[in-house]
């Protein structure tokens, strides 16, 4: 019996892996053209072997592009069957992928209550994990407990690991250089770069690549190269930080793809609208056309409370530019960590940012749901509009909140809605505008 040791390697060894029949069924595409493009590097299957009730989902080149939900515990908020309920919620609100951000308490209790009951792929920072499972100051922290901590979050079967290997020494003084409004905003970036500080070292993650794939090709997981200098503002977008780190990493790779690990790439952040689709082609070419995985970007600044706004107005463009991942972003970003009703809201603009830049880019099929909406519409069919909604819960409140006279109107217009006359003069039918 042939063996492989990722996704990757089995693709590259022409061996059909049970992931991958998965993913070529739910996105009709030929097997044969899917494993070329694992083998190259330009889609990824993020599926460690330690997560057995996985749904696989494809990310990158000529798939749909997929949406991520960022969930987890913190000391402010440590109780973890609030945030299972989210889990729960955000997979029956179809969310491909959700992330683990958790950085305080009973976190391994939380992360393998979420892979156990998670068929979405499964991602975490570690580097925030370490600060609060060693209980001790970030710069005593030595290189071994942080690799530990990177063995335990594979071990416990997470798909992909967000670790920001590309913020080495070089890019770091790029960053003190100055220029910046808002310097590091990436946690994981700026607990690294604060490390790399006080101890004068280089980023062991970036130091010690090596061992890094070596965890990663053992329990095919994917790396997900961290952006930790994603522009937290529009002012910092396209500076020599971020896009030195980007250099890096389109180096390290190449480096993975040497060793058969899958990879994506994450990317901004905040950016103006001009810039975004330069910033995708400059990803993808930097990075080898590998996967590009964006947070928004939000394309302006000012208006805390309506990020998600910001950010699917963003991440449509983002999309129809090249993205292949769109990291949710919720009402409650830079505020607080988003309740439930939060995470719904994030979901849902996320969601429409993904499907508009489907259809932008002219994915197969992704029309077609739009013109059965259109078919329910034209034919004042509420129930099935209600059925084909990408959250049917909300209209279906606003059509019962609002009783209209006639039913096949709304209270809006009423005997004046256009496609219930328009139904019934091509039917030969008096319209009676009049009471």
């Amino acid at each position: 019996m042939a063996s492989y040791t990722t996704q990757m390697d089995a693709a590259r060894k022409g061996i059909v892996t049970p992931q991958m029949e998965t993913v070529a069924r739910k996105e009709n595409i030929r097997i044969e053209d899917l494993m070329e493009r694992m083998a190259k590097g330009t889609v990824i299957i993020p599926a460690n072997k330690n997560h057995p009730n996985l749904d696989a989902e494809a990310v990158g080149e000529g798939m749909r592009i997929k949406i991520n939900v960022n969930l987890g515990i913190s000391k402010d908020c440590a109780e973890i069957e609030p945030e299972l309920v989210k889990v729960q919620a955000a997979l029956d609100m179809k969310a491909e992928a959700i992330m683990d951000l958790s950085c305080y308490g009973k976190t391994q209790e939380f992360r393998k209550a979420l892979v156990a009951m998670s068929p979405a792929m499964i991602g975490t920072v570690p580097i925030y994990d370490a600060v609060g499972f060693y209980d001790k100051n970030l710069q005593d922290i030595t290189v071994d407990e942080f690799f530990d901590v990177v063995q335990k979050h594979v071990e416990d079967g997470v798909d992909f690991l967000t670790i920001h290997c590309g913020l080495n020494k070089h890019t770091a003084e790029k960053v003190k250089q100055g220029g910046r409004l808002t310097n590091i905003v990436s946690r994981g970036g700026s607990l690294l770069f604060t490390w790399m500080e006080i101890n004068n070292a280089e980023n062991p993650f970036y130091e010690h690549f090596d061992r890094l794939l070596d965890i990663c090709e053992e329990y095919d997981v994917t790396l997900s190269l961290g952006d930790g200098c994603r522009p937290g503002c529009l002012h910092d977008a396209t500076d020599a930080c971020q896009v030195e780190e980007l250099i890096t990493l389109g180096e390290l790779t190449k480096r993975a793809w040497e060793r058969n690990v899958q990879v994506m790439i994450e990317g901004p952040g905040h950016m103006a609208m001009n810039e975004i689709a330069g910033n995708m082609m400059m990803e993808k070419r930097l990075c080898h056309g590998a996967p590009f995985y964006v947070l928004g970007p939000l394309v302006t600044d000012v208006a805390p409370g309506y990020d998600h706004i910001t950010a699917a107005i963003g991440g449509a463009i983002a999309g129809a530019a090249g993205a292949d991942f769109l990291c949710y972003v919720t009402p409650a970003e830079h505020l607080r960590l988003p309740t439930l009703e939060d995470m719904k809201e994030g979901i849902v603009a996320t969601r429409i940012a993904a499907h508009a830049a489907d259809i932008a880019k002219g994915y197969p099929g992704a029309t077609d749901w739009d013109d059965n909406m259109s078919k329910a519409r034209a034919a004042l069919d509420w129930n099935a509009m209600f059925d084909l909604a990408m959250d049917p819960v909300k209209p279906t409140e606003y059509r019962e909140s609002s009783k209209p006279e006639h039913e096949d109107s709304c209270s809006m217009c009423g005997k004046m809605c256009a496609v219930r006359n328009m139904n019934r003069v091509l039917e030969g039918k008096d319209i009676q505008l009049d009471d």
